[in-house]
């Protein structure tokens, strides 16, 4: 992948820099914004694997968590604190989420955990998404969806000082 066209496209150089620290090279394609994911399914009809939706959360005793599970899963949001072993989950506030990962809303995705020093945030992925060859998803910017195996996900946010929760989250 050249950097340059990575960096034109948006793409940070921290986390240019940490994927290759941790040997990780994605596969890339590079598209208009894609804020949201029905904005995003146009451009991933011709990107194998699957594909992720994330969700910012606050807790009712204050902790933080970032859901990534299947773009195409319904979620009940009552049933998931039980799942999650979570209290009563609220979204997070677009101020909360950049402060903590870095991240603006449209461009949530699990990799942002290499913004969170503070380990504020736990990370909880969908057991399915993680059953797939590949898993695809924003690098830090909604330009551009990266595509990696699951034991690649993992091992980064590992790195990163969170090492993810991989929940079932019930039938599709």
């Amino acid at each position: 992948m050249d950097r340059e066209l990575a960096r034109a496209n948006g793409v940070p150089d921290d986390i240019l820099d940490a994927l290759a620290a941790a040997g990780i090279e994605p596969s890339w394609r590079f598209h208009p914004a894609a804020p949201t994911v029905a904005d995003a399914m146009a451009h991933w009809k011709d990107i194998p694997g699957a594909h992720a939706k994330n969700l910012f959360f606050k807790d009712a005793g204050g902790r933080l968590w970032l859901l990534t599970a299947l773009a195409e899963r319904r979620l009940d949001l009552k049933a998931l604190p039980a799942i999650m072993g979570s209290k009563r989950l609220s979204f997070g506030s677009a101020p909360l989420l950049e402060e903590t990962l870095g991240v603006t809303p449209g461009s949530v995705t699990p990799l942002a955990a290499l913004r969170d020093t503070a380990q504020r945030v736990t990370v909880a992925l969908d057991a399915d998404m993680m059953r797939a060859d590949i898993v695809n998803m924003h690098p830090l910017v909604n330009t551009s969806t990266i595509g990696m195996r699951p034991d690649e996900l993992t091992a980064f946010l590992t790195r990163c000082g969170h090492a993810p929760l991989v929940l079932e989250l019930g039938p599709l």
